[in-house]
């Protein structure tokens, strides 16, 4: 099938999959409004007048409050800068996917999350099992550039109903978190307890067949200092390729004591989930084009899937001494423990059509990280200087464990135009050179930065750390060691700050980046450092009552960048020796007119290998030079009145509805740049009913990813024959009830 080129109008219905359950979908909502209203005629306390009842619709004027978020306006942050601070304040750019934009596009996924964000795609996410996403050019899965709380994990599966919002931070930050990336971090903000009781349930059904239901229930508990949250994920619907099944299963509770000047907050988030491992599409070696075969046609078998288990736990203290200093402990365990089977494409003829397969499996994978850091932050005054300072400390332990792995035969034959499934099954041969794979990791980082209030329009930032890492990899039976490294490596960090009005500031900023090369390839002996070094400079600015709109240059250089290449169907890892990216950003979001609300980006990358002896000249893998998104809400306010039907007391009736568009550009598939997947252009679309039943505000919501029904591929895996594809169109209705 060949890909389309933008937003054609040629699709504009359900698909009969879709057609034949919406049905089910309708029934689930409505089964949820019923639901509500049994209990509320058993807890008539509860339940209020029909005179009073409100509906409560997201605040889009902004009172200038101060708060992290207001509505898509992202206001504050500490991510990035260490205390709480002023988005116009901080010399980066630090984009902010609030609860609100997480809510409006029903996202489910991190991709879905940072399709909002300037300079982003997806890396290559292993046949759908893992997160990775590039940033202005640099990333790969488990490169620790994604956080949860502003510590890293071993998760490879983060985002999920847990989560508050997104915060990306783009370029180097080694300084604040340690090992990392010069593309930048990406911290997912977990839900916790508040002392305002509230919760929310929502049912979703799906076009693809199957759902979703979620719930969050957070308040005080009575005559204590204690607040308590518990959230549940539970999804099971259809993958949309001709097989699969996505099934995950997520709890969170989390429980919060407050005094007088000290916070204590312990948090647990199980999760499981099997989903399918789908290596995707070919691209003709003679052409360069995707097969002309459906998209939903997948060349493994049933067996490909991952089945995996995390538990994340974290413990966080936080004491004010006085108005001035705080000091905050956090520490975090997460664990992952895995095994999977996949059915990698080795080689095709395309004169023949026939895929040549092998059956390979991770068995007993056994991944764990302790992160533990204590900052001291603070105001001092000097010679009437302001300072707001940071000092902390970091230790991390990362420890990546396969026990075994399973290399099966090639096997040729499968007819890629008239596929035959079933006549290759799960392998047992045993590779002794990838079994008993581990990769530790172990990392101090000290560190102290200082912000110095020059004037009220001048900040100067300037800080250093500390790197203290050791690194130890081995493989085989009997084991090899592949890699045994330590060292300390300073980290320093400057920027300048410049406000010419209270909404408006410029920025500059130099930063580096330091980290070990962590993969669990199969390598070329030991793998060098990553070292990045960046230069940035922007504009920040508060346009009317609530628009914030950040733009900025940027000029990365990273040396020992890690390579994937394709050798004899197996991936191995290099480095390359530098690559430099230079680009351009723009983020915007918030309020653009009284009930209407825009979060949208444009980015600009160029990412080249700068000195290689094989690669110098070619283009990043899975790095686009262009992205761009753009998604538009509007409140038409009340559109019914106060009603009774029977036992039913409805409120007023709100509509709300919202449509984006987002871009990606083209991008080179492998490390040599022998093909380029396409670029593409696809539509949202969302609409939504808000009012209250019985007192109980209630929302009906109806979602269309991929409007007009766009075949686009969005990753490669290295390989011509390992090319993830998009979604294609999905319906999505939820109802919702929130008190």
């Amino acid at each position: 099938m060949p890909h389309q080129t933008g937003c054609l109008p040629q699709v504009a219905r359900l698909d009969r999959r879709a057609a034949n359950r919406l049905p089910w979908l309708l029934a689930g909502g409505a089964a949820l409004v019923l639901a509500d209203t049994a209990w509320a005629q058993n807890n008539p306390a509860a339940v209020q007048t029909p005179s009073t009842t409100a509906v409560s619709l997201d605040q889009i004027t902004v009172d200038g409050d101060g708060s992290g978020t207001i509505g898509y306006q992202p206001r504050r942050t500490s991510f990035g800068a260490g205390s709480d601070t002023s988005l116009l304040d901080t010399p980066a750019n630090i984009a902010v996917v609030s609860a609100t934009v997480l809510r409006d596009q029903r996202v489910l996924s991190l991709d879905e999350a940072l399709r909002n964000v300037s300079g982003t795609a997806q890396a290559n996410s292993l046949g759908g099992t893992q997160e990775g996403v590039i940033r202005r050019g640099f990333g790969t899965t488990r490169d620790s550039s994604i956080l949860r709380d502003g510590r890293r994990t071993v998760l490879q599966q983060n985002f999920n109903y847990a989560i508050e919002q997104v915060e990306v931070l783009k370029g180097p930050a080694s300084l604040l978190y340690g090992i990392s990336e010069p593309g930048g971090l990406i911290n997912l903000v977990s839900k916790r307890p508040e002392f305002t009781p509230h919760g929310a349930l929502s049912i979703t059904g799906t076009s693809f067949g199957g759902g979703l239901v979620q719930a969050d229930v957070t308040g005080p508990v009575e005559g204590t200092n204690l607040a308590y949250r518990v959230v549940g994920d539970f999804q099971d619907y259809q993958y949309w390729r001709n097989f699969g099944a996505i099934e995950r299963q997520v709890v969170a509770p989390s429980l919060t004591w407050k005094g007088d000047d000290t916070k204590v907050t312990v948090a647990y988030e199980f999760s499981h989930y099997n989903i399918p491992f789908d290596r995707g599409a070919i691209f003709d070696p003679r052409n360069g084009q995707p097969l002309r075969v459906p998209r939903d046609r997948r060349f493994d078998e049933r067996f490909s899937r991952v089945d995996a288990t995390s538990h994340l736990a974290s413990l966080d203290i936080e004491h004010r001494f006085n108005d001035d200093w705080r000091l905050h402990f956090g520490y975090s365990f997460s664990h992952l423990g895995y095994d999977d089977n996949q059915v990698r494409a080795v080689s095709y003829n395309a004169e023949t059509g026939f895929l040549t397969r092998r059956a390979d499996s991770t068995q007993g994978g056994d991944f764990n990280a302790h992160v533990a850091r204590l900052d001291l932050t603070g105001r001092v005054d000097t010679f009437g200087l302001r300072h707001d300072i940071l000092a902390g400390a970091m230790y991390e332990r990362v420890d990546y464990f396969r026990k075994t792995t399973i290399r099966g035969a090639n096997q040729g034959g499968f007819n890629v135009f008239d596929p035959v499934y079933g006549r290759l099954g799960p392998s047992n041969q045993v590779s002794l050179t990838g079994s008993d794979v581990r990769d530790r990791l172990n990392n101090t980082s000290l560190y102290l930065q200082d912000s110095f209030h020059l004037t009220d329009q001048l900040i100067l930032v300037a800080g250093v750390s500390a790197q203290i890492y050791d690194q130890l990899a081995y493989a085989g039976r009997p084991s090899v060691v592949t890699t045994d490294i330590n060292g300390v490596q300073p980290v320093p960090r400057a920027g300048i700050v410049y406000k010419l009005t209270p909404d408006l500031s410029l920025y500059g900023s130099f930063s580096r980046s330091f980290r070990p090369n962590v993969t669990d390839l199969e390598t070329n002996g030991s793998l060098a450092p990553e070292e990045g070094e960046a230069y940035e400079v922007g504009v920040k600015a508060d346009l009317g009552p609530g628009l914030t709109v950040t733009g900025a240059m940027f000029d990365v250089e990273k040396a020992n960048v890690l390579v994937t290449q394709v050798v004899d169907g197996a991936r191995i890892a290099t480095t390359a020796g530098k690559a430099r990216s230079r680009g351009f950003e723009l983020d915007v979001a918030g309020q653009i007119l009284p009930d209407w609300a825009v979060i949208g980006s444009y980015g600009f990358t160029q990412a080249l290998v700068t000195e290689d002896p094989i690669l110098a000249g070619k283009e990043l893998q899975n790095t686009p030079r262009v992205t761009a998104s753009a998604f538009l809400t509007h409140q038409f306010g009340a559109v019914t009145r106060e009603d009774e039907l029977g036992s039913l007391r409805l409120g007023p009736g709100f509509l709300e509805a919202g449509f984006g568009t987002r871009y990606i550009g083209e991008r080179p598939g492998d490390a040599a740049n022998t093909f380029t997947m396409p670029h593409y252009l696809v539509c949202d679309a969302f609409l939504a009913y808000r009012t209250a039943v019985n007192g109980r505000a209630t929302t009906i919501q109806l979602n269309l990813k991929n409007l007009f029904d766009e075949t686009y591929y969005s990753s490669s895996a290295a390989s011509n024959l390992l090319v993830a594809v998009g979604e294609p169109f999905q319906a999505l209705v939820t109802a919702r009830v929130t008190w």
